[in-house]
């Protein structure tokens, strides 16, 4: 099973989504990176390190700025009709998830070495990342993972 395939379905176990959107929302996390950081466990801080250099890159060039123009679509706009907007919202969803895959693909290579407990992975990743790493959030997002999650195989 390859990272993005194991993603979307931890994704969609009750309360994943919810947490993971409120830290990215509320506290400036990069929802593709805790769920790598989910899925590989890192130990290492020159990887977490690597990870996050990666994720910024994507988050600025790619990801950012789709999600920013996929929630500027949400509105109406003048001279704009409806359906022909949220038609192009749906495309610009699509670039944004596609974004995150390509993220995930590119993490995917790094090798987490599969250690660390989830929760000291997330809050290292988190703490890594910067923004606010808030010990309940996380704890929401540890919560909702908890249990087996689907074995990820080997990726590449």
């Amino acid at each position: 099973m390859d990272l993005w395939s194991w993603a979307v379905s931890v994704y969609g176990r009750p309360g994943v989504a919810e947490a993971a959107l409120a830290l990215q929302d509320d506290h400036g996390q990069c929802v593709p990176l805790l769920l790598w950081a989910v899925f590989a466990r890192p130990t290492q801080a020159d990887l977490i390190g690597r990870a996050v250099s990666l994720a910024r890159a994507w988050e600025a060039a790619a990801i950012l700025p789709l999600r920013v123009a996929r929630r500027g679509l949400k509105a109406e706009l003048a001279g704009v009709e409806a359906p022909a907007r949220e038609a192009l919202r749906a495309r610009v969803k699509a670039a944004e998830l596609e974004s995150e895959r390509l993220l995930l693909s590119a993490l995917a290579d790094l090798d987490g070495g599969g250690q660390a407990p989830l929760e000291a992975a997330l809050a290292a990743v988190a703490t890594a990342w910067g923004g606010i790493a808030d010990p309940a959030a996380l704890d929401q997002l540890s919560r909702a993972l908890s249990g087996p999650l689907p074995d990820p195989g080997k990726t590449g």
